[in-house]
């Protein structure tokens, strides 16, 4: 039986032949160092972390289906007479920018495919953005020290949003002509300054002839510059603080516990990213999106009947749909509330919390640790809570602005919908807050429970009275300190006053008792988890039963509501 040798790199023939060049870069370069310590770095490993990876993938397919639509797409609003291929539209007078869309579409070998999966990657990239940012809201994943890397995601997803609505109105047809007017309509209605900044942007009155070359020269490089940028500091401080990790045996705030970046992650994250192109290929191949020779050319004086935005400018339209109509008129000018006030002050309000939530939150709570687990969202019942609840109002908005699609498809009362949704957007909320809150505490008691009372094993016991009992088995270790590391004992909450002992009036009271407040309503309702010696009398309880042994096995987690262990 013969012993096989391991053979290093550096002697073997191929390292020997790539020494001289790999020195010389390293001698000038310093990589070699660096790249040590670099390319061992650790990663843990779960499914939800893959979310963010979606999201870096897809902006790379972006960029690669987009160098080859910029090769033949002409982003001009020059009138040309239609020549190409596609028969009904033969002899018409269209932009060059939505003839060489056409081109590509009709002419270009590969042309279509390109465009659909380039429009799928956007969708994709944002997409997976809003999920990568729920995740790490839920989890509490932007605590200290990632305020900074959560105030960089806030601000790749807004610049997503508007470099797809860039790319998106760039074909100059007659649905992407529509939503630039919706945009006009916005800019317009800003106070004192609105119509300066359409002139501004769009040259002149709408829609002018320079805004097509204006939206690809943002589109193809002011916004990926700074997308890229963005993506590079999220991903360098994503290194300097180290991933976050789910808490379990051995993981602590000090450590992480994964695969070093090289071989094993670096593998993962190269098939990863071809599982990401290839699903963006197939939805491209397969899935109609975005037709641009079914709408025609733009053309001011029509609008396309039931036109819809891309799903995520669904919100901003929709909270117009929703808003009353209301105008003032003030210094001989027309205030224009029932557009500016949803469509650009409901958007504002939407980043704007976003960007300042980790730092209300840490002055509430008043905690300034370090956090590298993450904190399960039942844990942080109020956090979870105020989640749910902006994601039901964002909901209802995004439903509302397609309020004359959901009417005519499933023949509803268009005033129905849209009078259910403005009342729905302040009710619904409320009402997912409370129950979300309760499910949250809910589960924290049942955390709680089995702690202390073990899993349920199906055994039943019958006592010498005649009465039945089930058998509970101690949790593992990893399994109770995986319930327990990351669970914080809730603070005690002191009370302010208004003077000291001495009678000194407390400058600070109306602060102070903000904060109060406000902590009081972050914990209220919140279950603490069992104290050590809550621990201590449930594993003397538990172990009274030993009496009648039962092999359970090593990979055992209790029964679920039908008797079957849970493994099965």
């Amino acid at each position: 039986m013969s012993q096989s040798t391991f053979t290093r790199i550096e002697d073997s023939p191929t390292g020997k032949k790539l020494s001289g060049p790999v020195g010389w870069f390293d001698d000038r370069l310093g990589l070699a160092a660096a790249g040590k310590k670099n390319l061992r770095k650790v990663f843990p490993d779960h499914w939800s972390f893959m979310i963010g990876e979606i999201a870096l993938w897809s902006f790379v397919v972006l960029l690669l289906t987009g160098v080859f639509l910029t090769l033949w797409f002409v982003p001009s609003m020059g009138e040309v007479e239609y020549t190409g291929s596609y028969a009904p539209l033969y002899g018409i007078e269209m932009s060059q920018a939505y003839a060489s869309t056409l081109d590509i579409s009709f002419d270009i070998r590969g042309g279509l495919l390109m465009r659909q999966v380039h429009h799928w990657s956007a969708n994709l990239f944002i997409a997976s953005m809003m999920a990568h940012m729920l995740r790490v809201f839920f989890t509490g994943a932007y605590r200290k020290p990632r305020e900074l890397n959560w105030l960089i995601g806030v601000g790749l997803l807004s610049l997503g949003m508007v470099e797809g609505f860039a790319g998106y109105s760039l074909p100059d047809d007659l649905l992407s002509g529509t939503g630039l007017r919706f945009v006009d309509g916005l800019i317009r209605s800003i106070p004192l300054v609105g119509s300066y900044l359409e002139f501004f942007i769009f040259g002149g009155e709408f829609p002018g002839e320079i805004i097509i070359p204006r939206l690809y020269m943002a589109h193809i490089l002011l916004i990926p510059a700074l997308l890229l940028g963005l993506i590079g500091a999220h991903m360098l401080l994503l290194v300097y603080h180290k991933h976050t990790q789910w808490p379990g045996a051995g993981r602590t705030n000090d450590n992480v516990v994964g695969y070093p970046m090289l071989p094993v992650y670096m593998a993962k994250a190269g098939g990863f990213f071809f599982v990401v192109f290839g699903f963006t290929a197939l939805m491209g191949a397969l899935i109609q999106i975005n037709p641009v020779w079914a709408y025609g050319p733009y053309n001011p004086s029509e609008v396309t009947a039931g036109s819809q935005p891309d799903w995520y400018m669904g919100l901003s339209e929709g909270l117009v749909r929703l808003m009353p109509p209301l105008e003032t008129t003030w210094f001989n000018r027309t205030w224009t509330w029932s557009v500016f006030l949803p469509g650009v002050g409901g958007l504002g309000i939407l980043f704007t919390s976003l960007a300042v939530w980790p730092f209300i939150e840490r002055w509430i709570t008043g905690d300034q640790r370090e956090h590298h687990l993450l904190e399960r969202p039942r844990n942080a019942p109020v956090r979870t809570a105020l989640g749910v609840a902006a994601m039901t109002a964002y909901a209802c908005g995004w439903i509302a602005g397609g309020n004359d699609i959901i009417a005519l498809k499933f023949g509803l009362d268009i005033f129905a919908i849209t009078w259910v949704l403005r009342i729905g957007i302040f009710v619904f909320p409320v009402i997912a807050f409370i129950v979300t809150k309760r499910i949250c505490i809910s589960l924290q008691r049942k955390d709680n429970e089995t702690l202390t009372h073990g899993w349920e094993t199906g055994v039943i016991d019958r006592s010498p009275d005649g009465g039945y009992a089930e058998r509970h088995a101690p949790l593992p270790d990893s399994a109770a300190y995986a319930l327990t590391s990351s669970r914080e004992r809730l603070p005690e909450l002191e009370e302010v006053h208004k003077q000291d002992a001495y009678g000194v009036r407390n400058p600070k009271y109306r602060k102070q008792s903000m904060r109060a407040k406000l902590r009081n309503f972050y914990y209220d309702g919140s279950v603490d988890k069992p104290t050590r010696h809550d621990m201590e009398h449930a594993a003397e309880h538990l172990a009274g039963g030993g009496e009648h042994p039962v092999e359970l096995g090593d990979d055992f987690q209790g029964v679920s509501e039908t008797g079957v262990p849970r493994v099965h």
